[in-house]
């Protein structure tokens, strides 16, 4: 099982970290060790002091595919969830100014918080999904589907051309603007269309 992670795949998040707006999908991975499953706590690590959080919607490989058209890539998922994508900013500045790879600020222990999934015919348009995310009770981020540069299908379609899809497999599909430092203490609370899928406790 592996972990995709999609980047800079809202136009207002792309703005507040000055980023340029992508032409095609930016993806990285993360280990299946990043994964923090059953609202277990994550642990603040020693190696950074900026930790940001980034909720995203996270989809669900249920076969094996390669090369995926378009137009069948919804044939290829049938769960949607929602997760955070913990990012050590300091570290991935750093790497970023000298031109390093990232996933020393990315692919950490515990750094991809996954709530539970439930069946995207659940809901009429999952092009049209909306979700957030409460820190303290604080609605602190919250977004649309419909926002989306590269719809999931594209998504899926995009990283087939490189990387084998198999079963299980998870894509974080990018988060919206309002990512921000998380601190010891914290509760998250994550939401689709209003029903909660995760809760996350800061130590």
């Amino acid at each position: 099982m592996k972990i995709i992670c999609i980047g800079r795949d809202y136009v207002e998040h792309a703005k507040e970290l000055n980023n340029p707006l992508p032409e095609v999908p930016i993806f990285f991975m993360k280990p299946e060790s990043a994964l923090l499953q059953k609202n277990f706590p994550f642990f603040y690590p020693e190696f950074s002091k900026d930790v940001h959080y980034e909720t995203e919607i996270v989809i669900r490989i249920k076969k094996v595919g390669k090369h995926i058209q378009e137009k069948f890539a919804h044939t290829y998922f049938d769960e949607i969830g929602i997760g955070i994508d913990l990012t050590a900013r300091d570290l991935q500045n750093n790497c970023k100014q000298k031109g390093l790879p990232w996933e020393i600020a990315k692919a950490f222990d515990g750094s991809a918080p996954l709530g539970k999934f439930v069946n995207k015919k659940k809901f009429a348009d999952i092009n049209n999904l909306n979700f957030s995310l409460k820190i303290n009770g604080e609605e602190r981020q919250a977004g649309n589907t419909k926002n989306m540069i590269f719809s999931f299908d594209h998504i899926i379609s995009y990283v087939s051309q490189f990387v084998t899809l198999k079963m299980g497999d998870l894509i974080f599909t990018g988060t919206p603007e309002g990512v921000s430092p998380i601190k010891i203490g914290d509760t998250f609370e994550a939401f689709i269309e209003g029903e909660k899928m995760l809760d996350l406790n800061i130590k």
